[in-house]
């Protein structure tokens, strides 16, 4: 059984007595036994003052993309700020009665998940302001032994994508807080709480830990094992499968055919997964109480499967099959969505110029040696 950051912060609570704990965290904080970490933390006498909430909110039912404001914690009445609205970084303020930051969110693995983005800016916070900083570890649920995806070009950083890491950077989210804070000069008084028992070649359910969605989208380790390719549609006019049984695993618009979309995507002969072409009714989000055609994407050896790869093969064939009707989503600053979540404007031009998408990703793989020695320094699991 993994005993996460949070179980072995709570064994020794009290180191932490007498000083004023605001919590960056949401409803994956949670013990082993499904106590919220703030329950938890106020039965042992901890003198938590604040409440930092992230994207989805404390309780994690608010929509991907949709600003939250600041409410009270009902159970606790303690003030709950908000990170996903107009502020993404603490007002200076609002950390007065805080003496000590504590991070316990599940995070995805992947560089476009806001988590990690919430976790820098207070860090990058903590240490301006002289505050400590504590996070209490839990796995990366896709395992921590894989590297994977472009580097992030910084003429692309944004909220969902910065510091240049890989798409998969097979870091947990202690082990990116040490590599962020000496790597990028944040100079934050850290302290990660590791967790007992976990190693690097683990995927989730080998943990013995319960899955709590980490997002309303996010209901399963299937759907995390496909995300870190399949995210990719939230840049097009393809519905990514939100509003689904199977999010992110089912992938469609009215407009496929399905049967083509699947004889093309065998040709790839892609390792590790298998394509079955399906039909669906989204009840929200793209397409809602439309009939979509498109395919499930079966993980058959998740060792063998490469998300990205896959991704990729996905929107080259999709593109060559329907090129009047794909389409890449412009934002209102004339920006494309699929930059931002990429990194780089080269994987849509490239598709646009018609060059081979998958010759152009494992060039971009080549160089990431670079960051695997960078971030060595950093790992803390074997």
């Amino acid at each position: 059984m993994i005993r996460t950051g949070l179980m072995e912060l709570l064994k020794d609570s009290d180191k932490y007595k007498g000083l004023n704990i605001g919590l960056i965290i949401n409803h994956t904080s949670v013990t082993d036994d499904m106590q919220m970490s703030i329950d938890a933390m106020l039965a042992k006498g901890l003198n938590v003052t604040t409440i930092f909430s992230p994207e989805h909110g404390l309780r994690g039912q608010v929509k991907e993309g949709e600003h939250i404001g600041h409410q009270t914690d009902e159970r606790s009445g303690l003030p709950v700020y908000s990170l996903y609205g107009k502020n993404k970084t603490p007002e200076e303020e609002w950390l007065e009665k805080v003496d000590l930051l504590l991070f316990d969110i599940q995070d995805l693995g992947v560089r476009f998940y806001t988590y990690i983005y919430t976790l820098a800016n207070t860090m990058k916070l903590a240490g301006k302001l002289g505050k400590k900083y504590i996070v209490c570890d839990r796995p990366n649920p896709i395992s921590g032994n894989r590297i994977e995806g472009n580097p992030l070009d910084l003429h692309f950083s944004s909220f969902i994508g910065n510091y240049q890491l890989p798409i998969r950077h097979g870091m947990t989210a202690g082990e990116l807080a040490g590599y962020l804070n000496i790597g990028f000069g944040f100079k934050a008084d850290l302290t990660v709480i590791p967790m007992k028992n976990w190693e690097r070649k683990m995927w989730f359910e080998e943990t013995g830990l319960q899955w709590v969605p980490p997002s309303p989208n996010a209901p399963s380790i299937e759907m995390a094992q496909a995300y870190p390719g399949t995210c990719f549609f939230e840049g097009t006019n393809v519905s990514e499968g939100r509003g689904t049984t199977k999010p992110f695993e089912w992938v469609g618009a009215p407009w496929v055919d399905s049967y083509k979309w699947k004889e093309q995507l065998d040709s790839y002969d892609l390792e590790g997964v298998l394509f079955r072409e399906i039909v669906f009714e989204p009840s929200n989000s793209k397409y809602t109480g439309e009939t979509c055609q498109g395919v499930q994407i079966h993980v058959v050896d998740r060792d063998r499967f490469r998300p990205i790869e896959t991704a990729c093969a996905m929107i080259e064939s999709l593109k060559f099959i329907h090129p009047s009707s794909f389409e890449w989503i412009q934002l209102k600053d004339k920006r494309y969505m699929i930059d931002l979540i990429l990194g780089t404007d080269k994987f849509r031009t490239n598709l646009e110029e018609k060059r081979p998408i998958l010759e152009w990703l494992h060039l971009q793989e080549s160089s990431l040696d670079d960051f695997a020695e960078k971030r060595d320094k950093y790992l803390l699991y074997p």
